[in-house]
């Protein structure tokens, strides 16, 4: 039953961590929308940056639940240590495609 239960509360959790998010970011943005390409990208980048955000603190809360639910099983180590691995490279990839609009401005000189 205690199982169960700290299931719940930490799936409630992750569930509500995107809401609290998004009252954030979503509070103090601007009511207009312009329609050039710059404010385009930059209000699809400002959507999109709180969910990858949320999903990179849940991926890795979940491989640090894997890694203390492995009681020294090795494989479940194993496993826990590929889903670290795979955090990282995807937070990575993410973090360099959030950054490429800005690189490919300056390099243009925009």
């Amino acid at each position: 039953m205690n199982k169960k239960l700290v299931t719940i509360l930490a799936s409630a959790t992750l569930l509500v961590l995107p809401i609290a998010t998004f009252a954030v970011v979503l509070g103090n943005t601007p009511a207009t929308l312009s329609l050039d390409s710059q404010g385009l990208v930059n209000k699809v980048l400002d959507f999109v940056w709180p969910l990858f955000m949320a999903f990179a603190v849940i991926m890795f809360l979940l491989a640090g639940f894997q890694f203390l639910t492995a009681q020294g099983d090795s494989g479940k180590v194993d496993t826990a240590r590929q889903s670290v691995l795979w955090g990282v490279v995807g937070a990575a990839v993410g973090v360099l495609a959030f950054s490429l609009p800005f690189i490919v401005k300056t390099t243009i000189g925009a």
